[in-house]
């Protein structure tokens, strides 16, 4: 009984780069010249005179038969191993001529037969040494588009893993900071219109939203009236529960006022949930606590986490939006209430999370020019950002407040800024005097760092 064998195709081996071209092949036209070759070509040519000379003894060079069969042999010599060593095979029949034919009387040394065979020799060992030059360079050309090929394959292979992880996160976290923070803001009560004597305004959708983005199942938000959280929830996703006011992560979470997961309980701690993450305002004031009953499993990390703590300070502030905003309208009395609200929340997010916020300040001459470059400026922002346009007899300001940004972000903005300028009216900030100043947002206060940026603008207002 037979069975079929898949066999893979011979590979060239390392002293062959011309390929598998058979046994006899190998034999007679060798890849490499081996150090040896010289006595092998000597060897093989007394060899082959010995055997003429066993069947013509008068004749041993094969002078007379009308063929110089010895060249032959001298030529496949010179095809085997090349030009010198195929002179090697010449100077070994014109030294058995000496030896064979020089002690005979009137023997004429036979200048034209051994002209033509060097001739011969000569030439087959010169193309011998041209083609084996070209097999070294093709050999070492795809010696080279090997190893590329391969990094190549390793270097698709990792992009395709890359990319795999990159499609895997974009799927179990739909948004990223940034669309957050723009759906975050509907939920304020200046976007909402709720009322503004609410404790936790649109807290439902916020929960909703957060449950989305971070992939909670199930999880309540419960409000925290005088320091004691209250057994009814203000709002819930999933299956409702109630809450264990006795669960020792919820304990830890209330007595460090941070967010507490089941991992970071001992072993005897047990409890009911995953996470219990605290709702606290800018001033540090706890309005309310999340509990997580039920989330996927890759999502209880610390990334995932840091976010929803995030996302849920954010929120927070608009708790206490008027005091955070009263706060820097007290020292810039003209700054809009979306951009103080907003900054306000940018520092409290920088305080609890160092995440990086920037301000930069665009002053612009008044007259046509400086009108057009503004308007221009005003138009272009980015849809997260938000901006205040200071204007004044003599000059007008665009204040941009840009959440998420560290200084790489600010030099891509004034870069952008710059090139959209220099396309649209075929000026830079040099030519049109321009004023560029840039202020990170602190922990600090922010109203004091928004009154020292005008300052510097030369706005005094």
């Amino acid at each position: 009984m037979q069975t079929d064998k898949q066999t893979s195709p011979p590979q060239a081996r390392a002293s062959d780069p011309l390929g598998n071209v058979g046994y006899y092949g190998r034999l007679l036209a060798p890849a490499l010249t081996r150090p040896v070759a010289a006595l092998e070509v000597i060897g093989v040519m007394a060899l082959v005179i010995g055997f003429c000379y066993l069947l013509r003894p008068a004749d041993p060079l094969l002078l007379h038969i009308g063929f110089p069969w010895l060249w032959l042999v001298a030529a496949i010599m010179a095809l085997r191993y090349g030009a010198l060593l195929g002179v090697l095979a010449g100077i070994c029949v014109t030294v058995a001529w000496y030896a064979l034919y020089g002690h005979v009387v009137g023997a004429e040394f036979p200048v034209m037969f051994f002209v033509g065979g060097l001739a011969l020799v000569v030439i087959s060992g010169h193309f011998c040494d041209i083609w084996g030059n070209r097999a070294n360079r093709l050999g070492s050309i795809n010696s080279y588009l090997s190893d590329r090929l391969v990094s190549i394959t390793n270097n698709h292979y990792l992009l395709r893993i890359s990319h795999d992880r990159l499609e895997h996160d974009v799927l179990t976290r739909p948004v990223t900071m940034r669309d957050a923070i723009m759906r975050l803001r509907d939920f304020s009560p200046t976007h909402s219109g709720a009322a503004p004597d609410m404790p936790l305004p649109n807290i439902q959708g916020m929960l909703e939203f957060a449950a989305l983005t971070c992939q909670i199942g199930d999880a309540s938000i419960f409000p925290v009236t005088k320091g004691r959280v209250e057994h009814v929830a203000a709002a819930s996703v999933g299956e409702p529960f109630e809450l264990d006011s006795d669960d020792p992560l919820l304990r830890d979470c209330l007595e460090k006022s941070a967010l507490s997961h089941l991992r970071e309980l001992d072993e005897t701690g047990r409890s009911a949930y995953l996470v219990c993450a605290p709702l606290i305002s800018a001033s540090g004031k706890l309005v309310a606590v999340l509990v997580v009953r039920h989330m996927a499993f890759l999502s209880l990390n610390q990334d995932n986490l840091q976010l929803l703590l995030v996302l849920l300070g954010y929120y927070a502030d608009s708790v206490e939006h008027r005091a955070m905003v009263d706060a820097i309208t007290q020292r810039v009395p003209d700054c809009p209430y979306e951009f103080a609200l907003e900054l306000a929340r940018l520092t409290h997010m920088k305080r609890a999370s160092n995440i990086d916020s920037a301000l930069v300040a665009l002053v612009f001459a008044r007259g046509t020019d400086g009108d057009s470059l503004f308007d221009q400026v005003t138009r272009t922002r980015r849809a997260l950002d938000v901006l205040w346009a200071v204007r004044d007899d003599q000059r007008q300001v665009a204040i941009t407040l840009m959440p998420l940004t560290d200084e790489n972000g600010i030099n891509g903005y004034l870069m952008r800024t710059e090139n959209t300028l220099k396309s649209q009216f075929s000026t830079d900030f040099e030519r049109s005097h321009v004023a560029v100043h840039t202020v990170a947002v602190s922990s600090s206060d922010p109203g004091d760092v928004l009154q020292r940026l005008l300052q510097r603008c030369g706005h005094h207002g």
